[in-house]
């Protein structure tokens, strides 16, 4: 079967309640699961500490209200790996976030070392509680490990976009990474295991957008200087980024996220078809993208509708890079985010809710 022809088969499946098992294969599906338990091994145990937390505020002595940001998925989005709280995503994506936009930012970090899709429902329930202006999801590589099946998988992940947007957030969803750079596995898996996070990435693209979220693709790990340089951008178990690898990790989403707080360069108003822009159905769009990391898609509408032939009308777009900037340690309260400013940040009439999240982290 081809790409295209795995991917909507895994999003119907996810959709309309079919196995999906199939798309792959019971015979690859058995190989998988027995390979992955060898490759979990090679990793070896999981860091007793969890990752620093980088929840709290960012900004410091810029104005407000706050740009809210709730930050889930697994232990890429969490930062496994990484010793101080500036390292990990959370504080660079912030960080990054309060300098582009000019604004405080508010991050709630929930993302969970060895969550799956599945728990995405527990993480989405304590995001709603800040109201948060972009959520960022980052899930699926534990789900090939453990070999979830990716109906299962991409029905969670559909789940939750729904919830959020129905909420009038806005979300990004970084699709699973390719599962086929990582050391410690070794042929067969690691053929199988490309195979079967690609074509869940597609998936994952495809219900996304569907329930109105903006994808980005990770494809091999963040492109190809992953795979010239693990010693660099793989930590110690050579199956997380280290410190460098989480950031070219957030300088891939940055610019997504910018523009899904309406932050966006102005250079980028417009597709532009010398940077291979355009608009595309969504299952090729998909496949376009599972293929080339850094593709960002959102569903877009030609001559008024959302729908062609093909399915769903998306936007293809290739960011320009607005990098990363020196992280900041979060501070725990808003008050000393303000720092000298005497305008009070937040918005008017947020719930009680939101004050608590914000207490809590202190």
């Amino acid at each position: 079967m081809s790409k295209a022809g795995a991917a909507r088969k895994l999003a119907a499946a996810a959709l309309y309640g079919g196995g999906g098992l199939s798309a792959l294969g019971a015979g690859l599906y058995g190989v998988l699961s027995a390979e992955a338990r060898l490759a979990r091994k090679a990793i070896g145990p999981q860091m007793e500490d969890p990752p620093p937390d980088a929840t709290g505020w960012y900004g410091r002595g810029k104005p407000g209200p706050a740009i809210r940001i709730a930050l889930l998925g697994d232990s890429i989005a969490a930062g496994y790996g990484v010793e101080r709280v500036e390292q990990t995503p959370g504080a660079l994506l912030a960080s990054a976030v309060a300098e582009h936009a000019g604004r405080r930012v508010y991050l709630k970090q929930l993302a969970v070392v060895g969550a799956r899709s599945s728990d995405l429902a527990a993480q989405i329930d304590r995001a709603l509680a800040i109201e948060p202006d972009v959520t960022i999801i980052s899930i699926g590589g534990n789900d090939v490990t453990h070999t979830v099946r990716p109906s299962h998988s991409v029905r969670d992940l559909a789940e939750g976009v729904r919830r959020v947007v129905d909420a009038r957030g806005q979300v990004v969803v970084a699709t699973c990474p390719d599962l086929g750079t990582v050391q410690p596995i070794a042929p067969p898996l690691r053929q199988i295991a490309r195979a079967w996070s690609r074509r869940l990435a597609a998936a994952q693209t495809v219900v996304a957008i569907e329930e109105g979220a903006r994808t980005v693709s990770l494809g091999d790990i963040l492109g190809p200087e992953f795979a010239a340089a693990p010693a660099l951008l793989f930590g110690p178990d050579q199956f997380h980024p280290s410190a460098d690898g989480y950031r070219a990790y957030v300088g891939v989403l940055i610019p997504s996220v910018l523009a899904a707080l309406d932050q966006e360069a102005a250079e980028e108003a417009v597709l532009e078809a010398f940077r291979g822009e355009g608009v595309l159905p969504v299952i090729r769009a998909a496949i376009e993208a599972v293929n080339h990391p850094g593709t960002e898609l959102g569903g877009t509408e030609v001559a008024g509708r959302r729908t062609g032939v093909r399915g769903l009308w998306v936007e293809l777009r290739h960011r320009r890079s607005r990098g990363t900037v020196p992280a900041e340690a979060p501070e725990r309260s808003e008050q000393a985010a303000e720092q000298t400013l005497e305008q009070p940040g937040g918005r008017p009439g947020e719930p009680s809710t939101d004050e608590g999240e914000a207490k809590a982290a202190g």
